[in-house]
C-alpha cells in the first residue's frame, strides 16, 4: 500500500480529511466522483477521508478479492471511465486464477483484469435512511476508480466482513498518497512505408487478440490505428450512429457484447439490451440485470472496425472521446467458434457514413 505522504495531505489537492468530509456533509446528494472533481482532490482520497468513520482501507489484493466475492452472493459489479458506466448485476461465479494473471468469465459478471492498476482499495459503508450501503472500492496509482462491487439486499453480509476482516490493511491512514497522471500520449504517424507494412499486418491477423500485438509491434494507440487503417477495415461514422445502433439492437432483440474499460479493468455485457432511454445527454440502457450510462455529447469519433478471424471478419462499433480514448465497444455476440451474425454485419454496414 502507498505510504501516507509527509505532509498529511492527499498529493492531488490541499484539503485536510476533516475538510472532505464536512463537504459530503454539505453536499450528501453528490457523486463521490463529482465531489471529487468539485473539491480538485482525487475520488480515491474522498474515500481515504473516511477511514476509521465509514471506510476500510484493504489490501488489493487481487486474486484473493476476487475469488472471495462468490461469497457473497449477488451484488452489482460497476466499471466505468469518464464518459460511460458500466453496471451488472450477479454472481463472481467463475474467477479464473492463472499464471497470466486473473480473469472473471460468469455468465452475468465477465471482466478483464489489469492487476498492476489495482492499487489502492477500500471497503466502504454509507448508512441512508433505511438501509446501509456497502461496497468493495478499487483505485489506480492516479486515485481515479479501477472497479466497484456494490452489495445488494440479498448479499451475504456476514461474507462481506469477512471478505473486508482477511483483506485489511494495517494502514488506516485518512490520506493517500497520488501519483500525477501523465500527459496524453503524442499522436503517432506513419510514414507511407510504415503504414503499408502496418495495413498489411492488420490484413494477416486470424483472431481479434492478434490486433493487440500488432498495435505493439507499430507502436500505435487504438485511434492512430484507425486513423492508418485501409478503408475495407475502418471507416467512421456519423454522430448519431452509435444511438441508432443501440435503437435498433433493442427492437429488434439482436443480442450484443458491449465493453468499457476503466485504467484496470474491461467489464463485457453479452446478450439483448431492450429497455433505451435518453434523458439530457445522456443515453441509458436500464435492463433488470445491465445498466449502461453513456454521455452522447461527450462522443467525438465513431468508428466502424473490421478484423480479420479464421474464416471471415468480425465488425465492432467503437467510440472515443475528444483525446482519442476508447469509450465504449460493441460486438455482435458470437461464441468463439460461430461465424458473425449477418444481422449485424447489416446494420453496422448500413450505419451512415461520414
Amino acid at each position: 500500500m502507498s505510504s501516507k505522504p509527509a505532509s498529511g495531505q492527499d498529493a492531488s489537492g490541499t484539503l485536510s480529511p476533516a475538510d472532505i468530509r464536512q463537504a459530503r456533509q454539505d453536499n450528501p446528494k453528490a457523486r463521490e466522483r463529482d465531489l471529487a472533481k468539485m473539491l480538485g482532490v482525487s475520488e480515491a482520497a474522498c474515500v481515504a477521508a473516511w477511514c476509521g468513520v465509514a471506510a476500510t482501507r484493504i489490501e488489493p489484493r487481487v486474486a484473493e478479492l476476487l475469488t472471495g466475492l462468490e461469497s457473497l452472493g449477488e451484488v452489482m459489479a460497476l466499471t466505468r471511465n469518464d464518459q460511460a458506466v458500466h453496471e451488472k448485476i450477479g454472481v463472481y461465479d467463475k474467477v479464473k486464477v492463472s499464471d497470466r494473471g486473473v480473469i472473471v468469465v460468469g455468465d452475468a459478471i465477465d471482466l478483464r483484469i489489469r492487476q498492476k492498476a489495482w492499487v489502492h482499495a477500500f471497503a466502504v459503508e454509507k448508512s441512508g435512511e433505511d438501509r446501509i450501503a456497502r461496497s468493495l472500492q478499487i483505485f489506480d496509482a492516479f486515485g481515479e476508480a479501477v472497479h466497484k462491487v456494490h452489495l445488494r439486499p440479498d448479499s451475504d453480509i456476514d461474507a462481506y466482513h469477512g471478505l473486508v476482516g482477511r483483506l485489511r490493511s494495517e494502514d488506516q491512514s485518512q490520506t493517500i498518497a497520488i501519483s500525477p497522471k501523465p500527459a496524453p500520449a503524442a499522436t503517432v504517424t506513419l510514414s507511407d512505408a510504415e503504414a503499408t507494412g502496418f495495413r498489411e499486418a492488420w490484413a494477416a491477423i486470424s483472431d481479434v487478440h492478434e490486433f493487440h500485438g500488432v498495435l505493439r509491434r507499430f507502436g500505435l494507440s487504438r485511434s492512430d490505428a484507425l486513423r492508418h487503417a485501409a478503408p475495407e477495415f475502418a471507416w467512421r461514422l456519423e454522430n448519431g450512429a452509435l444511438a441508432a445502433m443501440m435503437k435498433v439492437a433493442a427492437s429488434e432483440r439482436l443480442p450484443v457484447m458491449c465493453f468499457v474499460a476503466s485504467s484496470g479493468v474491461t467489464q463485457i455485457h453479452s446478450g439483448e439490451i431492450t429497455n433505451i432511454k435518453e434523458i439530457g445527454p445522456w443515453i441509458n440502457v436500464l435492463d433488470p440485470n445491465f445498466h449502461l450510462h453513456l454521455r452522447l455529447d461527450h462522443v467525438r469519433d465513431i468508428w466502424a472496425v473490421r478484423k480479420p478471424v479464421e474464416g471471415g471478419h468480425v465488425t465492432a462499433l467503437e467510440a472515443y472521446n475528444e483525446n482519442q480514448q476508447q469509450i465504449i465497444q460493441f460486438f455482435g455476440l458470437r461464441g468463439s467458434n460461430e461465424a458473425e451474425r449477418e444481422d449485424w454485419r447489416f446494420l453496422i454496414e448500413n450505419l451512415p457514413r461520414i
